[in-house]
């Protein structure tokens, strides 16, 4: 993976980079960032600039032994950990290396729920468990083979749990010209003793012009389209390519159709709008669809808190949004927000969008036209 076929994080690339040319490489790391962000993808991109054989000023150079190898993730220094669905108590990272090579070349941005569909996962849970730990500690132990440096990276720590204190010592304490680097999502889930021992790598969400620019050079898509899915998607690529497979297009004209209704307590027409149209979208369409609105509140906040820099958004959308952020207050909007993620989180368990859709609107209703605030009730999924 060269640095260049990254999308954005200019900055992290360089404070990488640099760390390799004023030999500051420090043995145990931490890149945290959110789903998509390709936090992933730069750490094998900084472990492939690391035992590059040719390093460029700003990349590896790609035409070594080494970069051929950790192109294809074969090098026999490169290690990876990372949650799997395990058959038995003795499976490890080891077991679905083929599947995992497979999935990251095809999608380095890839998230917990691509990995699971590449897998007979079943219903069984995702983790790193103790015969993982054991391995790593075992592999780590032998010698390079022919790089400067091992590298152990290990994907979503989050998913190891006690088991992780028997790799303490070795985290601490490595074999000479050893590095971990660890790639996660959520700091809150790792094991403080892990946090403690490791330096933090932080990486960005992506901007929605880039994941723009990615759709448009990668995917093929229309400048339209690409703009849509890239707010959609909220700087997650992952998220991006998995919208690429669902009709996003007309997002922007239905939900204005059905705010309309909701701050006007259009009756008839918002009841035929929730049965006819919203419950009948498809429940990745309708998580898409919940998403964009989510993500198109969030820029009225931003309007109403006089941070207009902020906002990047197509001159309809933006129109819409000045429009509406002149005509509602932030104790209507926030709530409003509220209850769309929630809305979002039901649709995902599997809630009948009928019954989601109509009740959410008449929430809407009281809070933007009778101006009453009201919490909607988890109880109506049941």
């Amino acid at each position: 993976m060269l640095f260049k076929e990254i999308i954005g994080q200019q900055q992290a690339k360089r404070h990488l980079i640099n760390t390799v040319r004023e030999n500051r490489v420090s043995h145990a790391q931490l890149f945290l960032g959110p789903e998509g962000s390709g936090s992933l993808a730069l750490a094998v991109a900084y472990a492939q600039y690391i035992n590059c054989e040719n390093k460029q000023a700003d990349d590896s150079c790609g035409a070594c032994a080494s970069c051929r190898k950790y192109g294809k993730l074969i090098h026999p220094d490169l290690h990876f950990s990372y949650p799997f669905f395990a058959k038995h108590k003795e499976d490890t990272a080891a077991t679905y290396a083929d599947e995992w090579r497979k999935a990251f070349l095809g999608n380095p941005y890839l998230g917990l729920d691509f990995w699971r569909n590449q897998l007979d996962a079943e219903n069984k849970q995702a983790n790193i468990n103790i015969a993982e730990a054991h391995h790593i500690i075992k592999k780590l132990s032998f010698k390079v083979f022919e790089s400067e440096y091992k590298v152990l990276i290990m994907w979503l720590p989050e998913y190891l749990d006690t088991q992780g204190n028997a790799l303490l010592k070795l985290i601490e304490e490595p074999p000479a010209k050893t590095l971990f680097l660890l790639v996660a999502e959520n700091q809150d889930k790792i094991l403080n003793t892990i946090i403690s021992r490791t330096q933090l790598v932080k990486i960005n969400r992506l901007d929605t012009d880039s994941v723009s620019k990615y759709l448009i050079s990668a995917q093929q898509l229309g400048e339209h389209q690409a703009t849509e899915i890239a707010f959609i998607s909220d700087g997650n690529i992952q998220q991006a390519i998995t919208l690429l497979g669902e009709d996003t297009k007309g997002h922007f004209d239905l939900m204005i159709r059905w705010l309309r209704h909701c701050v006007t307590d259009a009756g008839p027409s918002l009841i035929k709008t929730c049965e006819e149209e919203l419950s009948k979208l498809g429940r990745e369409n309708q998580k898409s669809f919940l998403l964009y609105t989510i993500n198109m509140m969030r820029q009225v906040v931003l309007l109403k808190e006089r941070m207009p820099q902020l906002v990047h958004l197509p001159s309809a959308e933006l129109d819409f949004a000045q429009k509406f952020s002149k005509h509602y207050r932030l104790d209507q909007i926030e709530p409003a927000i509220d209850l769309f993620e929630k809305a979002h989180y039901h649709i995902e368990r599997n809630a009948n969008p009928k019954i989601l859709f109509l009740d959410l609107s008449l929430q809407l209703v009281l809070i933007f036209k009778y101006q009453t605030i009201h919490q909607l009730a988890d109880s109506i999924y049941k």
